[in-house]
């Protein structure tokens, strides 16, 4: 008989050839007392372990196979020996050397029969005429795995037994299933009957895993289907339940263990993804999509939680949206994950499209029919989602309503009357507008997660992974600085600067090609090394394409600020509170209007407030860039630029010009009301929490922007040049001399309406071309003093 220690791992039985038939019948002392568990429900004490010495009487024995005389032995899962042919208590019996089952001695057996029942004979495939094989079983034989770390059961109805509308419980369940068949041995394939609750069950192995007891708490060994990988039953075990997809039976989640098919994998690390600047949202992904996946399904049932099946990533083209979903299958602990290109869902056969989204959920369905909550996991990646999933009515799929059908079939697949659970839909856009509503309500796509711009971390993060080889193998010289890189890349996208490494790349190889030709490499190549000036000079190159216009504001703030009057710094000092006004988030949404005369420098300040701001979306905005577009192009465009300016953490649009945005002249007067009515609109509506807007507007007609009730929060008045402020520009140019400057302000004399600082400047550089630079000088200034 087996003892204490030998079952419960304590020590090893001794070896074949060392051991004695022994014939017990009482269980040793000691033995009957109730081992310390864990979990409640497995503190009953187990049950006399089976013998595997040989017995007093027979070894390899011919059986006649009979009916189990009692129904005991028949939901105890045990066959009946005579106790002639096997007298001890309970023995493994390895029958016609394939299938192991326990054995009891009963008085209505006789000699060379043994009782199976209906079941078991299923299992075995024999009949009640045919002849077993059998002959004493040990366990140890197959080594110290040899216990059950986990087993998978289907749980179904035996024939022709009345289906119960009743939800079972899978805790109460395994106590029973651990209590009734403790120290049993299991294989897969194997099927048994369970009197559970009055109810009889028929149960199925399905898969085993093998395990050393003493390492039964940690990680054993891998999940078998071989019916020879048997083990014995043990309060230890871990036992996965799921439904017989044949059999109308129900299973209650189990509020203590988590899921069998478990979704993300124990050792998952973000780190390991390679994907940079985006760690907090993959946090929100986890909690959103995951993590009620993970709690146990009968606690999740408690609480009513109702798993997320629709996640909408949205953002600027090159982010990471398509990198996330592609890089998620590498954090479950399930299948791979479906992708499928909006585009490749349209066809031109009626009815396919819709049959294309069918298919995307047949597996889905399939196993949500069979196991209920305990089913996997189905992801589903749609690309470009925008492209077959636009608002129903606008005429997608070319006016044959097939784009409406597509978007129906996708409801009703999602959130329908016959909804799935066990489904995840990732769709990716950069175009959320375009989406149909209906599909972004709570229960389809109901978490949408923005992936913006990755900030200066984030950067630093995308350039550490696009130049971990580099640095592996001695690429990267010891120059190169990634935190000054990740500075000078405000606005960089994930994608650009992955352009930028390899513009970097380019300019290291090419100090490698021989003179003359692009075909010769030098004999150094061996020694490349990426330096810090391949990746200044790859700056030059590589631009983002949203963020700071530098060259728009550079020629805008080209010669500099001339601070002739302290009204200058004034007016730079205001701004600057304007902009950290916006930094400090007191103000989401400000709106500041420069005016004053043409040539006052409005647009100069404006830019080089933008400039001074340092905030990461900078935008110019000028009138000639919507010229030869109508009204409706007009406000997209401007539509445009201000979504655009909602997808960074700070933000400045200089609108240069803005009486021009309305198409407004003074004969007539005329505008545009319908392009002034969305500007008004666009201006007004206060930006997604967390992107505050400063919005800074230049005009020469004030009185023009009041007339059209086009209001700003504050107002800056920028004056033109006075007469006792001209030798102050006139000196900071360099090109006069004390003499000369006072000479022209003597010979220009008083102008009392002022002149504005473009045209002194403009003045002063065609003065630089003539010899008489004085007089040439006061020439150009009595034109533009008299215009």
């Amino acid at each position: 008989m087996f003892n204490r220690e030998s079952l419960f791992g304590n020590r090893q039985p001794p070896p074949p050839g060392q051991r004695q038939p022994v014939r017990q019948q009482q269980p040793p002392s000691g033995y009957d007392q109730p081992p310390r568990y864990s979990d409640d429900h497995r503190s009953a004490p187990p049950r006399q372990p089976p013998s595997h010495h040989q017995p007093s009487r027979g070894g390899r024995m011919q059986l006649h196979p009979v009916q189990s005389p009692d129904k005991a032995l028949t939901f105890g899962n045990f066959c009946s020996v005579s106790p002639d042919d096997y007298p001890d208590r309970e023995t493994y019996l390895l029958l016609n050397g394939q299938y192991v089952l326990t054995a009891r001695p009963h008085p209505k057996i006789a000699r060379e029969q043994i009782g199976l029942n209906e079941i078991q004979r299923t299992w075995m495939r024999i009949a009640v005429t045919d002849q077993v094989t059998s002959e004493p079983y040990d366990p140890f034989q197959q080594g110290k795995q040899c216990y059950l770390g986990s087993v998978d059961i289907e749980v179904g109805l035996p024939p022709r037994t009345a289906a119960s509308s009743e939800a079972f419980d899978q805790d109460a369940l395994a106590a029973t299933v651990t209590k009734t068949f403790a120290n049993q041995m299991f294989a897969p394939g194997q099927s048994f009957l369970l009197d559970f609750q009055s109810y009889k069950l028929k149960l199925t192995v399905k898969t085993v895993e093998l395990v050393d007891l003493s390492s039964l708490s940690a990680a054993g060994g891998k999940s078998e289907t071989n019916p020879q990988a048997r083990g014995i039953l043990v309060p230890e075990t871990t036992i996965n339940f799921y439904k017989d997809a044949k059999s109308p039976v129900n299973l209650k989640g189990s509020t203590r263990r988590p899921a069998a098919n478990s979704v993300i994998r124990p050792d998952f690390k973000f780190e390991d993804l390679g994907i940079g600047g985006l760690d907090k949202e993959f946090s929100d992904i986890f909690r959103r999509a995951f993590a009620s996946r993970i709690v146990p399904p009968g606690l999740a049932d408690k609480l009513g939680i109702q798993h997320v099946r629709g996640i909408l990533l949205y953002g600027p083209p090159g982010t990471g949206k398509t990198l996330i979903a592609r890089q998620i299958g590498k954090m479950l602990n399930a299948r791979e994950p479906k992708v499928i290109n909006g585009p490749e869902v349209l066809n031109k056969y009626v009815g396919q499209s819709e049959e294309n989204i069918r298919k995307l959920f047949a597996d889905a369905e399939k196993e949500q029919k069979e196991k209920g909550d305990e089913s996997g996991l189905h992801i589903i990646i749609f690309d470009e989602l925008d492209a077959v999933c636009k608002q129903r009515g606008s005429g997608a799929g070319g006016g044959t309503g097939v784009g409406d059908s597509v978007v129906n079939q996708l409801l009703s697949k999602l959130d329908g009357v016959e909804q799935l659970n066990n489904i995840l839909l990732i769709g990716m856009t950069n175009r959320k507008d375009m989406i149909d509503e209906a599909l972004l309500r709570s229960g389809r796509l109901e978490v949408h997660m923005e992936i913006s711009l990755p900030d200066e971390p984030g950067r630093q993060q995308i350039l550490k992974i696009h130049t971990a080889k580099m640095r592996d193998n001695g690429k990267l010289a010891r120059d190169v600085d990634l935190a000054e890189l990740a500075k000078q890349t405000r606005n960089f996208s994930g994608a650009e600067i992955g352009g930028l490494v390899k513009a970097a790349s380019s300019f290291a190889l090419q100090r490698h090609i021989k003179g003359g030709t692009v075909a010769a490499l030098s004999d150094d190549i061996g020694e490349i090394q990426l330096r810090m000036q391949d990746f200044l000079n790859a700056l030059q190159e590589v631009k983002p394409l949203f963020g700071v216009s530098e060259e728009d504001l550079e020629r805008c703030t080209e010669g500099g600020i001339i601070r002739f009057g302290p009204h200058i710094d004034k007016i730079l000092r205001d701004g600057q509170q304007y902009v950290q006004q916006v930094r400090s988030s007191a103000s989401q949404h400000l709106s500041v209007l420069l005016h004053g005369p043409s040539g006052s420098g409005k647009t100069t300040l404006a830019a080089q407030i933008a400039l001074n701001s340092q905030f990461p979306f900078i935008k110019l905005v000028k009138a000639v860039d919507m010229v030869g577009m109508n009204e409706i192009q007009k406000i997209q465009h401007l539509s445009k630029v201000f979504t655009d300016a909602y997808k960074s953490p700070l933000n400045v649009l200089v609108l240069d010009e803005i009486e021009m945005f309305v198409d407004w002249v003074p004969v007539g007067p005329r505008f545009s009301s319908a392009v002034l009515a969305a500007l008004k609109g666009l201006m007004t509506n206060k930006p997604p929490k967390g992107r505050p807007l400063l919005i800074i507007a230049t005009t020469s007609e004030r009185s023009v922007l009041q007339q059209l009730q086009l209001k700003f929060n504050a107002e800056i008045a920028i004056p033109n040049v006075r007469p006792e402020e001209l030798p102050q520009i006139m000196q900071q140019s360099g090109e006069f001399s004390n003499q000369d400057i006072q000479r022209a302000v003597s010979e220009i004399g008083d102008f009392p309406g002022g002149v504005g600082i473009q045209q002194v400047i403009l003045a002063i550089q065609t003065a630089v071309q003539d010899p008489d630079r004085v007089g040439r000088f006061v020439e150009v200034m009595g034109e533009k003093i008299h215009m």
